[in-house]
C-alpha cells in the first residue's frame, strides 16, 4: 500500500509527459468531503467525512484492425484520515474494445451494480442506497467481462466471477463448502432521455443467492425521475425486496433532490428518505447539503445532515 501512495503522489507532482496529452494516459480524481451532524441512536456526533474520493488513470492504446487496448486504475483516496489505509483499490482492469464490443478482466463493478444508472441520488452519502435498500452493488475481483456494442440503445453485459473454490467454514471452524463462481448480467436501452435496465447476479453474494433488479429513469429538460426494484433470493429459499424512487430538478445552477425507498433486504422493514440541494460553482465544483432519515424494525432509526464540496478534475 505505501508503493501505491508513492505511485500515485509522484503521479501528481511529476510533469505529464507528451504522450499524456493523448488518449493514452489520463490521470484524474475527484474530492468530495463533507461537515456532518450524525445520530446513530447515542447521541449526535459532528464528523467530517470523505466520500469516495479517488485518483486514478485510464486510457487507449490504438492497436491493429481497429482494435485498441484499455485500461484503468483507480484508488478511493480516505481524506478524513480514518481508515486504516489512505488509499484503497476501487476499479482496476485491463482488455480490449472494437467493433466487437469491449472485453475487460480484473476488478471493477458488476453489471447489476451498473444497471443502476443515476437513479441513486445520493451516491457515496449516507442516502446511498447500499445503505438500506441492497447489499447487491458489488465491487469483485477476479472479474471477467464482455460488454455488447451498442445498438439503437440497447446494450448487454456479462460478467463471469471466479471464486477460485473459495472455503467457507462454519462458526466452529468446520469446512463446510466451498465457493460457487459467481455471473452478473445486464441488459439495457438508454436512448432520448429514456433509461431502462433488467440484471441478474446468481452466486454473486453467496452461494445460491439470486438477485433481480429492474431501473427506470426519465429525464425531460431540468426534470429527472427515477426508480429501482429489488428482489433478493437467499439459499434457503427466502425472499425480500427493497425499491425506492428519485426526483431531481434543475434551477440555473441549483440542483433541488429528493429520495424514498423502503426495504428488507438489509434490515427489516426498512425505509429512508434523503433530501438534497446543489449549487453548481463551474463545470467541475460544487458544494452541497444533504439530510438522510433512516428507521428499520428493532428500533433502528439514523438522521444525518451535512454540507460538502465536490471538486473534479
Amino acid at each position: 500500500m505505501k508503493k501505491t501512495a508513492i505511485t500515485l503522489a509522484l503521479a501528481a507532482a511529476l510533469p505529464i509527459p507528451s504522450f499524456a496529452q493523448s488518449d493514452v494516459f489520463t490521470f484524474y480524481g475527484k474530492a468530495n468531503a463533507s461537515f456532518q451532524s450524525n445520530d446513530e441512536g447515542e447521541g449526535t456526533q459532528t464528523d467530517i467525512k470523505s466520500n469516495a474520493s479517488r485518483l486514478g488513470v485510464k486510457g487507449e492504446l490504438p492497436l491493429d484492425s481497429g482494435i485498441k487496448g484499455i485500461y484503468k486504475m483507480e484508488y478511493e483516496v480516505d481524506i478524513d484520515g480514518e481508515a486504516d489505509e489512505t488509499f484503497s483499490q476501487r476499479n482496476i482492469y485491463a482488455g480490449l474494445e472494437g467493433g466487437f464490443g469491449q472485453v475487460i478482466g480484473g476488478k471493477f463493478d458488476t453489471p447489476l451494480k451498473e444497471a443502476q444508472n443515476r437513479v441513486d441520488l445520493f451516491n457515496d452519502l449516507e442516502g446511498d442506497i447500499k445503505s438500506l435498500i441492497t447489499r447487491s452493488d458489488n465491487r469483485e475481483s477476479n472479474n471477467l467481462q464482455y460488454t455488447t456494442p451498442s445498438l439503437a440503445g440497447f446494450k448487454a453485459s456479462a460478467a463471469y466471477i471466479s471464486n477460485k473454490d473459495a472455503e467457507i467454514f462454519d462458526g466452529e471452524g468446520n469446512l463446510i463448502d466451498t465457493r460457487d463462481n459467481g455471473t452478473s448480467v445486464s441488459l439495457a436501452y438508454d436512448n432520448n432521455g429514456v433509461y431502462l435496465a433488467y440484471a441478474f447476479d446468481q452466486d454473486v453474494e453467496a452461494n445460491d443467492w439470486n438477485v433481480n433488479r429492474l431501473v427506470a429513469q426519465y429525464s425531460l429538460g431540468n426534470l429527472q425521475l427515477g426508480a429501482l426494484y429489488e428482489e433478493q433470493e437467499k439459499a434457503d429459499r427466502s425472499k425480500q425486496d427493497g425499491w425506492m424512487t428519485s426526483v431531481a430538478y434543475k434551477i440555473n445552477n441549483w440542483t433541488a433532490k429528493a429520495q424514498y425507498g423502503q426495504s428488507d433486504i438489509i434490515k427489516t422493514d426498512g425505509e429512508t428518505f434523503s433530501l438534497g440541494l446543489d449549487y453548481k460553482l463551474s463545470s467541475a465544483a460544487k458544494v452541497f447539503t444533504f439530510y438522510t432519515d433512516e428507521t428499520a424494525a428493532g428500533d433502528y432509526e439514523r438522521s444525518y445532515v451535512g454540507i460538502g464540496t465536490e471538486f473534479k478534475f
